[in-house]
């Protein structure tokens, strides 16, 4: 279990890799956000885009679910308060394979019992490119009292 007295600034957390495929952004866009260079190749090729694109909310997505994985349900996490500062800097095609990672900037004592965590999430593509940032506020619980 990871407690808030294992977090350290400038600690990176690899956050694992993440396949997207033309079927998940078809459908998480119909779902949520239908905008056309996101829910049809013909529409997408028309656009600024000059082909389908994940939404960016999809995006996040992606980064949540890896954060989740390597790093949340392995912890006292109690939540969070937001995110800051979410960029998008490039679009994200089916077939891209993401990798994440999480950086933490600043820790420190919030309440009895709890901690808070600021860190930087990033998503690279194949190519290594930054595809999405934002920066995390994370609410950890502090190790219990050895009886």
């Amino acid at each position: 279990m990871i407690y808030f007295e294992d977090l350290k600034e400038n600690m990176e957390m690899p956050l694992g890799k993440y396949s997207v495929t033309k079927e998940e952004i078809l459908e998480f866009a119909t779902k949520y956000d239908p905008q056309p260079f996101h829910l049809s190749e013909e529409s997408a090729k028309k656009s600024m885009f000059g082909g389908l694109i994940a939404s960016g909310w999809h995006t996040a997505s992606i980064a949540m679910r890896l954060y989740v994985d390597a790093v949340l349900n392995k912890s006292a996490s109690l939540g969070s308060p937001g995110v800051d500062e979410l960029r998008w800097k490039r679009p994200v095609r089916p077939g891209d394979v993401l990798t994440g990672k999480f950086t933490i900037i600043e820790t420190k004592p919030f309440r009895k019992g709890i901690g808070m965590v600021k860190g930087r999430a990033e998503l690279r593509n194949q190519d290594d490119k930054i595809v999405m940032t934002f920066i995390g506020n994370g609410m950890f619980g502090t190790r219990p009292a050895k009886e």
